[in-house]
């Protein structure tokens, strides 16, 4: 491989994917109580990768009621949790509230094992001080620590440029249920991303004039059965969405699908049932990577990566199409789906296109 690549694009850390939200300490309705600590460390240890997220989630703020002993379950747990490539993030309170400081304590011992720190109601109160502070706090404990500040409110996507204008923030999150609040908007669990389209996309477009990465909405409909894990092939879906999946599935799956073609880095998730529904839409499939190869072969075969056209499945694809297809496999790879076969095509393809090419086509940096 040429030297070009790792000088021009630093190595970034993989996609957020998607993130499950786990409640540390969890309340059950039936018994109308909620676990004791010792329940809930069995609980994490045991149960909380069984559906294998991207990252998984640890709520400290809304939907944790027991903080404090949610944080004592985090202590215990989270130094030896095998969690093999699942990156571990923690949803911390809003700035400066009370909460906000144990939980930066926590942060502080618990450091080594954490990839990301959430922060909610991200810029409402402070603006872009919270990053900045929370970035220097970070830089004392564990630099390797990215911030996902949440965008629940319209002051925060007014100033969402300037919370992605540091170093420590690589995705941010679209909070929709807190932002349709502070709107007044009345969304619905089918239709929020029609209602909220004009918002979404402000988002999506400071973030990608800044190279950085855009996590989508939370789903509240959920799913009665699970999408088998064998079936991670767009027609398997499909198929069982149509035989099987019920009105919640097809909804879920097809907002997923939906923040894909948008361009969405991640999508945090709700429910167990949801991670796998929703995986199968985010990373790109064996069938999709091997028909985005051939594309990106048959262009250098023609030496029209840069200028010309090719046919392929009786249509006429020029240089816009190929960086399409060189964003589905940067995508996969993002997402821990390419192989090594694939990654030294890819680097084949990335090493006959000018820097300011790629950049056009990937913006959040190179990850070969």
């Amino acid at each position: 491989m040429s030297h070009r690549l790792p000088t021009l694009y630093p190595k970034v850390e993989p996609w957020p994917g998607i993130q499950l939200y786990y409640p540390p300490v969890k309340y059950y309705p039936a018994r109308n109580e909620y676990e004791s600590v010792e329940d809930a460390c069995v609980r994490l240890r045991e149960r909380s990768l069984l559906s294998k997220p991207h990252t998984l989630l640890l709520d400290l703020e809304d939907g944790c009621r027991l903080k404090k002993e949610s944080r004592e379950v985090l202590r215990r747990e989270l130094p030896r949790l095998n969690k093999g490539k699942t990156r571990i993030a923690l949803r911390i309170n809003p700035f400066l509230t009370e909460e906000y400081h144990h939980d930066l304590q926590l942060v502080a011992d618990l450091a080594p094992f954490l990839d990301d720190v959430v922060l909610a109601k991200a810029g409402e109160a402070y603006g872009e001080a919270e990053i900045r502070d929370l970035s220097a706090f970070l830089a004392k404990v564990n630099p390797e620590i990215r911030i996902q500040p949440i965008i629940e409110h319209p002051k925060s996507l007014k100033i969402a440029h300037k919370l992605m204008n540091y170093d420590t923030v690589k995705h941010v999150v679209f909070g929709i249920h807190d932002f349709s609040k502070a709107m007044a908007f009345h969304i619905s669990p089918e239709g929020w991303q029609e209602q909220l389209k004009p918002f979404m996309t402000e988002l999506l477009l400071e973030a990608r004039l800044l190279g950085r990465g855009v996590i989508g909405g939370v789903e509240v409909l959920i799913n009665k059965e699970p999408l088998p894990e064998n079936h991670v092939e767009p027609d398997d879906v499909r198929r069982w969405l149509d035989l099987r999946g019920d009105r919640e599935s097809r909804i879920v799956y097809q907002h997923a699908v939906n923040e894909v073609a948008m361009g969405f880095t991640g999508k945090q998730v709700i429910h167990p049932n949801h991670v796998h529904l929703c995986r199968v839409a985010f990373v790109p499939s064996s069938t999709e990577i091997r028909r985005h190869k051939k594309i990106l072969t048959l262009a250098m075969e023609a030496d029209a990566l840069l200028g010309g056209a090719i046919r392929f499945e009786d249509q006429m694809l020029d240089p816009p199409m190929f960086g399409k297809s060189l964003q589905t496999l940067l995508r996969a790879e993002a997402l821990g789906a390419l192989g090594e076969e694939d990654i030294a095509f890819v680097r084949q393809v990335m090493e006959k296109l000018p820097d300011q090419v790629i950049r056009e086509n990937w913006p959040y940096g190179v990850i070969l």
